[in-house]
């Protein structure tokens, strides 16, 4: 079964020109994304994988593949323990 991820809709997010600002409306909580973090994010709300979504991270930076995937899971692991993301499997 694959798992897909979406913005909790409690969370709105406006991008900036630097990354995004999340803010959670219920708990008033903000977070800032860089660039990298809002591609990781766009990419898992688009249906990517978390495997996808770091090949995509590793091309456009020119990093290993690995150091990509890593990146990825410690932004979804953020995103998830902050109640900002969510999960469908």
């Amino acid at each position: 079964m694959s798992v897909t991820y979406f913005l909790n809709p409690q969370v709105s997010l406006a991008e900036t020109d630097d990354g995004a600002v999340l803010l959670h409306e219920r708990t008033g909580g903000y977070w800032q994304l860089n660039t990298t973090g809002l591609a990781v994010l766009r990419s898992l709300t688009s249906g990517a994988t978390i495997e996808q979504a770091a090949r995509a991270l590793a091309s456009e930076h020119a990093l290993p593949v690995a150091r990509a995937h890593d990146d990825v899971v410690a932004v979804l692991a953020s995103l998830r323990s902050a109640d900002l993301l969510r999960e469908n499997r």
